[in-house]
């Protein structure tokens, strides 16, 4: 007989399931066992993908676009992905320098596995996305973890990474805007950074740019490639349509870096998923030559959002939200109702207390803190529509008025 016992790889154990998709997950099933839940987990647009990419698609299946293509992505698609790189953040990628993947995620996990060793490290700003960490330990790294502070809108500073920095170093991941935090860097702040940086020649910048186009107020985006174009050869600039375009699952991600490492990331690819889907890819094609107007009008949808969000939950007790440049989170501090005691008599010590309690008590999904390596907060997705978002505001500040201090 079989010891299914034995059945799973050790290594399996250095990860965890998807916080984020959990959160979401456990949403849908309360709303499908008949529960009024409203779930703010999601990291994904609740816009469509515009008509012409659509048609695109649709045109790519009747003209039998449904083939094996390159490993690493069509050539019209690489060309395409070269030129927005060139128009918009003035970097100059040749085709052997990109690789198309199956979503930003791919691009990721394929470049960390395909550079670390074991011991290598990989310096991680807090918050941080939920994949990052395991991504790492998964590759045979180690995260090493800088904490970014409340009162900086979350961003680390060269000394913080300074501080960190080793002769193990291999990577330091920048992604901004930021999820969870939606804050953004600077000009001068990623100058900064990048200055320190030309000084270790062993530590390679990874750039996650996902959120580019989805930024407010006079903010602008810059990508540390632009700015400091001497580290070039030792930047990987990551990005993808799934945000901007309301393409998420269409898994198409991308990215520009040194010529050895794209090809080391395809050659991986190719033993994996091999290609992206043709069709997704003929899409993304579309999206990036196509028309991009109605980004602006989206971008005014989210900050009429974030501004309503940002200001009902600061008027709920205990709770404190800045308001973020990018991106469509949130990350307040629920630091005031830690110690407070439910209605249920549960004390609430933590992120995650207090996400169980919202849910639980009003039926509000969010996402804890301590998934983004940050407590106490909570992440809030926007991407959903205004009349919903009040609801869930409104919720959440019910929640909290519930909370009282231990007599």
């Amino acid at each position: 007989m079989s010891n299914i016992d034995d059945l799973i790889a050790e290594r399996m154990s250095l990860i965890k399931p998807s916080p984020t998709m959990a959160v979401s997950k456990l949403a849908a099933e309360l709303k499908a066992a008949g529960k009024d839940v409203i779930g703010l987990g999601a990291g994904e647009p609740d816009f469509d993908t515009p008509d012409h990419i659509k048609l695109a698609a649709i045109e790519a299946i009747k003209s039998g676009q449904t083939k094996y293509t390159a490993v690493d992505g069509t050539p019209a698609l690489k060309q395409a992905v070269s030129n927005k790189f060139q128009r918009d953040n003035n970097i100059k990628y040749n085709s052997d320098e990109i690789i198309i993947s199956v979503g930003g995620k791919q691009v990721l996990f394929n470049a960390l596995l395909s550079s670390i060793n074991p011991g290598d490290e990989v310096i991680i700003p807090s918050p941080y996305w939920v994949s990052y960490p395991d991504m790492v330990a998964l590759a045979g790294g180690k995260p090493i973890i800088v904490e970014g502070k409340f009162e900086n809108d979350f961003k680390i500073m060269p000394e913080d990474i300074k501080d960190k920095i080793s002769t193990k170093t291999k990577w330091i991941i920048i992604n901004s805007p930021s999820n969870p935090t939606g804050s953004s860097y600077s000009k001068e702040e990623l100058k900064n950074i990048g200055d320190l940086l030309l000084n270790y020649k062993n530590v390679f910048i990874m750039s996650d740019d996902i959120y580019e186009k989805i930024i407010y107020d006079d903010n602008k985006f810059y990508t540390i490639a632009q700015i400091v174009p001497e580290l070039k050869d030792r930047i990987l600039t990551v990005n993808g349509v799934s945000k901007a375009y309301a393409m998420t699952g269409w898994r198409i991600g991308y990215a520009g870096g040194p010529k050895i490492l794209i090809s080391a990331m395809a050659k991986l690819q190719s033993q994996s998923t091999s290609n992206p889907s043709s069709i997704s890819q003929a899409a993304a094609l579309a999206a990036l030559e196509g028309p991009e107007d109605f980004l602006a009008e989206r971008n005014k949808k989210f900050k009429i959002r974030r501004n309503m969000v940002v200001e009902q939950l600061n008027k709920c007790n205990g709770v404190h939200c800045l308001l973020p440049m990018g991106a469509f989170y949130v990350y307040p501090s629920c630091a005031g109702v830690i110690g407070k005691q439910t209605p249920s008599g549960q004390i609430v010590h933590n992120s995650i207390d207090f996400s169980s309690y919202l849910l639980e008590e009003v039926g509000v999904a969010v996402v804890p803190g301590s998934a983004f390596g940050a407590d106490p907060f909570f992440r809030l997705s926007y991407a959903i529509s205004d009349s919903v978002l009040e609801e869930a505001c409104n919720r959440i500040k019910k929640a909290c008025d519930q909370l009282k201090y231990c007599a």
